[in-house]
C-alpha cells in the first residue's frame, strides 16, 4: 500500500491526472503483491505521455518570450508569428505551441 501512495504522490508532481493514475493502479495485480516488473509496465505506459508533456513545456519555454516578450500580446495580428491571422482557420488553442 506505501508504494501505492508513494506512485500516486510522484504522478502527481509529474502532472499525471488523478483518473490516469487510478487508470493504472487498477492494470496492476489485485491476488498478489506487484513484481518489479508489475511496476515497470506501470511506468512504460506513462513514458509516451511524459515524454510528450516534455515536448510541448519545452516549446513552450523557448517560444514565450517570442510571444510575450515582444510587446504586441496579439498573435492576432502578429506579422512574424501569425501572418495574417492565418492560424485561426486551425481552431482556438495554441496552435504553435500545441500542434495536435
Amino acid at each position: 500500500m506505501l508504494r501505492r501512495v508513494a506512485v500516486i504522490k510522484v504522478a502527481q508532481r509529474t502532472g499525471i491526472p488523478l483518473a490516469s493514475i487510478r487508470k493504472a493502479l487498477k492494470a496492476l495485480p489485485g491476488e498478489r503483491i506487484p513484481t518489479a516488473e508489475d511496476w515497470k509496465s506501470l511506468s512504460a505506459a506513462w513514458r509516451a505521455e511524459l515524454n510528450d508533456r516534455i515536448d510541448r513545456l519545452i516549446r513552450l519555454r523557448d517560444q514565450l518570450d517570442g510571444c510575450i516578450g515582444c510587446g504586441c500580446l496579439s498573435l492576432r495580428v502578429c506579422p512574424l508569428r501569425n501572418p495574417w491571422d492565418r492560424l485561426s482557420a486551425q481552431g482556438p488553442g495554441p496552435r504553435l505551441l500545441d500542434p495536435d
